[in-house]
């Protein structure tokens, strides 16, 4: 399998020419049905190799995780305290209890260094020379998670006695200094997704602010939601940004956009639904449930609109749910669940299979100005469609 950054590294190598890539590209086009930005391709595994080797990174980097933990234990022990017989003193108690969280802090700090320093050189051999996709979305996250934790962990052992606010401000710091691994990693590696886990440990390091600065009274669902939410419309703006760049889709500007867009629509999705009443124990309601429909149905046509398939993904489980309810509400209550998966499986084959003319019709009734931004609804014939990512 071989994606356009291949194809475009082909041609910049001088290995294929740029009319042969562009008639390759529309060969495939024409064998599919689809244009090439509309099937969203973004690699995962060349070859089971890829699988073989991510075995073995998640083996080696839990390895890592646990000589850090074993490290930490052995430099602050914290022994099994016996108060069978006298109770403890306040002070007692206290002492214990400051030994235990100091040796935690430690446990992820020592852990989340050693499996950023292994991430490393790892990465350098299996994305910098062998450019396997799956082993470097795994190095990825295991390098920036990796900075998080040290860091978080560094901030818990020297502030032990922190409050709420001050455990928000701690993890900011470990969120931003997360982002600017993430950043660093982006330079060296180039791999797609690090802009989203970037871009993640920034809005992360935006929201824990915010709620140290409101006070430890803010962490509620009322506030932290709508948070999220503002977030996420900037994190698809961001998406959208990239997307703009490449509107053929055929660099790598358009597989970071695919992860931005993938982390976007889960943050969108959720404050949504969750303010319909959704996750409420008490159930959604007939309304709510019409309401999710409806929600998710404008989600659909701004897939629809962007060529983007991922906030139909993210929001799939709440229209579930309220279809669900709604079944069983008007009788179906044995075939509640079958009828359900009737409908939406039905649903996303159709539009899968009806995609080109249903966006195209969405697309059409836009704006001139803002379709000249989108990605066409028909493949262009360009001479020289292999462009340099």
């Amino acid at each position: 399998m071989y994606s356009e950054e291949d194809l475009n590294s082909a041609v910049a190598a001088g290995a294929l020419s740029a009319e042969a890539a562009a008639s390759f590209r529309a060969h495939m086009t024409k064998q599919r049905e689809l244009p090439r930005g509309s099937e969203e391709n973004f690699r995962l595994i060349n070859s089971f190799n890829d699988i073989f080797v991510a075995i073995g990174i998640v083996i080696l980097l839990l390895a890592m995780g646990a000589v850090g933990q074993a490290l930490a234990s052995a430099v602050v022990d914290v022994p099994r305290p016996d108060w069978s017989s006298l109770p403890p003193s306040q002070a007692e108690e206290q002492a214990w209890r400051d030994t235990w969280e100091l040796r935690q802090a430690l446990q992820f700090c020592f852990a989340g260094a050693l499996v950023a320093a292994a991430a490393w050189p790892l990465a350098e051999f299996f994305t910098r020379r062998r450019r396997m996709a799956l082993p470097s979305i795994l190095l990825l996250l295991a390098f920036v998670g990796g900075t998080f934790f040290t860091i978080f962990g560094l901030g818990q052992a020297i502030l032990l006695d922190g409050n709420d606010r001050i455990g928000a401000l701690l993890i900011s710091a470990a969120t931003l200094v997360a982002a600017g691994g993430a950043y660093v990693h982006w330079r060296r590696f180039m791999v797609p997704i690090t802009v989203a886990a970037g871009t993640a440990a920034i809005a992360g390091t935006a929201i824990s602010l915010i709620l140290a600065a409101l006070g430890p009274d803010s962490l509620s669902q009322e506030v932290v939601l709508p948070l999220v939410f503002v977030t996420g419309l900037g994190v698809f703006a961001f998406a959208m940004r990239w997307d703009m760049s490449d509107p053929e889709r055929v660099t790598r500007q358009s597989d970071v956009a695919f992860w931005l867009h993938l982390l976007a629509a889960p943050m969108i999705a959720h404050p949504v639904f969750a303010l319909i009443g959704v996750t409420d124990n008490d159930g959604v309601g007939i309304v709510g449930a019409i309401g999710v429909l409806a929600v998710y149905v404008a989600f659909g046509l701004v897939a629809l609109a962007i060529d983007r398939r991922a906030l139909l993904v993210s929001a799939l489980a709440y229209v579930l749910f309220a279809l669900t309810f709604l079944f069983r509400e008007f009788g179906a209550v044995e075939l509640n669940f079958a009828l359900t998966a009737l409908v939406i499986g039905s649903a996303l084959l159709s539009l899968s299979a009806f995609w080109q003319p249903i966006r195209r019709a969405v697309v059409m009734a836009l704006p001139a100005n803002l379709r000249a931004k989108l990605p066409a609804t028909e493949d262009p014939v360009i001479p020289n469609a292999a462009r340099p990512a």
